[in-house]
C-alpha cells in the first residue's frame, strides 16, 4: 500500500510539473505595456489591459451568417491554433472577431490553442518554433493533425468567408 501511495504521489507530481504555465503576463520592452506570452486561455482577455480592445472589437463585429452556412458541420473535428501578439493591431482587430464567429458556430473555444508571441514572433518557451510564424495573427486549421489552411495577418475577403474557403479544401 505504501509503495502504491509513493508511485501515485510521484505520478501526480510529475503531471503537475509538466503542465504548461498559461496566461503569462510580462511587459513589452518597446512600450512598457502589459503583454501576454506563451500558451493562453481566452480568459486572459478579461484582464483590463486587454479587455478594452477585445470587447470593443468583439461587440462591434457582425457575423456573416450567409457565408457561414454549414460551417458548424465543417468545423466538426477540426482543431484551430491562433498565434497572436497582444501588442499587434491586426491581432487586436482580428482575434476578437474570430472568437465571435466561433461563438456563433458553438465551437468549443476551450479547444482552440491560443499562443501569444512577442514582437520577435516567438513564444515564451518555443511554442511556435515549428509553426513558421512570419506575421500575426495567424489562424491555423487542422484536420486529423494535418494543416489544411491558414489565415495570416488579416483575411483576404473576410474572416467568415476565408474560413469557409479553408474548410471547403478537404
Amino acid at each position: 500500500m505504501k509503495k502504491l501511495f509513493i508511485v501515485l504521489f510521484c505520478l501526480i507530481s510529475i503531471n503537475l510539473l509538466a503542465q504548461q504555465e498559461v496566461n503569462y503576463l510580462t511587459k513589452d520592452s518597446s512600450t512598457g505595456k502589459p503583454m501576454l506570452l506563451g500558451y493562453c486561455t481566452r480568459d486572459a482577455f478579461n484582464d483590463s489591459s486587454f479587455s478594452w480592445w477585445y470587447n470593443s472589437e468583439y461587440n462591434m463585429y457582425e457575423v456573416d451568417s450567409t457565408a457561414l452556412q454549414n460551417a458548424a458541420e465543417e468545423l466538426n473535428d477540426k482543431i484551430i491554433t491562433i498565434v497572436m501578439g497582444t501588442w499587434c493591431s491586426d491581432s487586436r482587430s482580428e482575434v476578437p472577431k474570430f472568437y465571435k464567429i466561433l461563438d456563433y458556430l458553438n465551437y468549443p473555444t476551450d479547444s482552440v490553442k491560443l499562443i501569444m508571441v512577442g514582437r520577435n514572433k516567438k513564444g515564451k518557451n518555443g511554442e511556435v518554433k515549428d509553426l513558421d510564424i512570419q506575421r500575426v495573427p495567424t489562424f491555423i486549421f487542422y484536420d486529423h493533425n494535418k494543416e489544411i489552411g491558414r489565415i495570416i495577418e488579416y483575411p483576404e475577403e473576410s474572416l467568415d468567408r476565408d474560413m469557409m474557403k479553408i474548410l471547403g479544401n478537404k
